[in-house]
């Protein structure tokens, strides 16, 4: 008997998973956090080469000739620290990020279960795995916002100060700069708690979209390596065993990961520029009118100033990182699941 993949049970209802709701939301906060700590620690310096050349699409002359080159300037001129420029607030984002965002997405199938009427032991569709992962990033993206600005304007801190001579120089400039308690005590007494949020609409088409994008890409790709998984362990004769996700092998989830971060950050790369460069624009371009622009109005001139080209500064690092710390955080996620329910 044939099973499409769509119709192979990746998914693990939440009602035959091990322990209460309240013990099944811990385990999702705490998985998620872990995995999340984990690749970003991983990703950071790529991330941070990212944001610097987004933050410079709008300069009369480029910094950075590309992403290497970026990150050899760092290292040349901020050494190791420097590549770790601004790592605790995406730490603690990434922990904060990967808690709310599989935790959302599992109680949001419960809602959309609830909703269509859908028996804990049916599969969702991958359009209804979707709409629960688009409301998981709409809903992380008010988490993560005030993270992501801290983070932006750490990583660009050195690019304002004159340009370092030396390791030793570039560590004392360094140690005088703010940090992010500074940093979030200054944007509050400048602008009010509502500037925290600066950028978020950035992040919330981005986080939406891309989530979806996240999410049903790796349920699919997962879903085919099951399917051929089944078929290989059937014979002619039998139908297919059912599988779940916990039938998935670690290099299984490792893989469909890695295509779940591509397509989370091809999907929505031009929102996540914008973001950036509404979140830098105060310390980079002083005077420019930084936080009182609209997403639509820096759009325009993103792409007035360099084109579709501009939208995608850093795109390609971004995808080059984005591919091993997604199989990280889905090989860490569903291993702990897996191991522990």
């Amino acid at each position: 008997m044939e099973t499409s993949p769509d119709a192979l049970n990746t998914e693990l209802p939440n009602a035959t998973r091990k322990g209460s709701p309240v013990v099944r939301a811990t385990k999702d906060i705490a998985f998620g956090s872990i995995a999340g700590m984990l690749s970003k620690v991983f990703e950071h310096p790529f991330d941070l080469a990212k944001v610097r050349l987004q933050s410079q699409v709008l300069d009369a002359s480029a910094r950075f000739n590309g992403p290497v080159d970026c990150l050899v300037q760092t290292y040349k001129h901020e050494s190791v620290r420097g590549l770790y420029r601004g790592l605790p607030a995406p730490i603690v984002g990434a922990m904060a990020e990967n808690a709310s965002l599989f935790l959302a997405y599992g109680e949001l199938q419960n809602v959309v279960r609830s909703v269509a009427g859908i028996p804990t032991s049916q599969a969702l569709s991958l359009p209804q795995l979707a709409l629960a992962a688009a409301g998981a990033g709409a809903i992380t993206s008010f988490v993560l916002t005030p993270i992501e600005l801290v983070k932006c304007k750490m990583q660009v801190q050195m690019l304002v100060a004159a340009p370092a001579v030396s390791t030793a120089s570039a560590t004392a400039a360094a140690g005088s700069l703010p940090g992010p308690i500074a940093l979030i005590t200054g944007i509050v007494r400048e602008t009010g708690v509502r500037g925290l949020w600066l950028g978020h609409m950035g992040t919330f088409i981005r986080e939406t979209g891309g989530s979806a994008a996240w999410f049903t890409v790796k349920e699919f790709v997962a879903s085919l390596l099951l399917a051929r998984d089944a078929s290989i362990a059937s014979s002619p004769s039998q139908s297919r065993p059912q599988t779940t996700k916990r039938d998935l092998k670690a290099w299984e989830s490792a893989l469909s990961g890695a295509c779940a971060g591509a397509s989370y950050n091809l999907a929505f790369f031009p929102a996540d520029t914008i973001k950036s460069t509404m979140q830098t624009e105060a310390e980079l371009r002083p005077g420019s009118a930084g936080g009182s622009r609209s997403f639509a109005t820096v759009a325009k001139e993103l792409y007035r100033k360099q084109g579709v080209r501009g939208l995608y500064a850093g795109c390609g690092v971004t995808v080059a990182r984005a591919v091993p710390s997604s199989a990280l955080i889905f090989w860490i996620y569903d291993g702990l699941r897996k191991r522990f329910g």
